[in-house]
């Protein structure tokens, strides 16, 4: 007996997932552009998680925020025991809902560490 390999079907394969993968890559770009822009916020994303957010990395996310790097991040997702490259996909509806409050609190000038009298005192001055 002897086989014969047929290349088409794996070339033909090949190029769609590239074709994929440039599909997910433009999407998450546009989605990144979205967030820096302010058009739409990172709560929401954790919270709705688009399927171009489904396989990123949380700090991925959270980096593409304006003045978002990675000291920021890490230190953001040591308050609670979240790997920077957990998957948005892959976490809990507990999860999302904890990251995605912490995030709108930190939007709204509270720092997620602070107490909120510190932060109450702060802006009446």
């Amino acid at each position: 007996m002897t086989a014969t390999a047929t290349l088409a079907p794996a070339d033909q394969q090949h190029m769609r997932a590239l074709q994929r993968a440039n599909q997910v890559r433009l999407a998450r770009a546009e989605l990144k552009r979205r967030v820096a822009t302010g058009e739409i916020e990172v709560a929401d994303v954790i919270l709705d998680c688009p399927w171009e957010a489904e396989s990123m990395a949380v700090a991925d996310l959270l980096m593409s925020q304006r003045r978002w790097g990675q000291t920021r991040c890490r230190k953001f997702l040591s308050q609670i025991p979240m790997s920077e490259k957990k998957p948005v996909g892959t976490m809990t509806e507990r999860q999302r809902r904890t990251l995605a409050g912490m995030l709108r609190n930190a939007d709204r000038g509270r720092a997620w560490g602070a107490a909120p009298w510190v932060t109450d005192t702060l802006t009446r001055v």
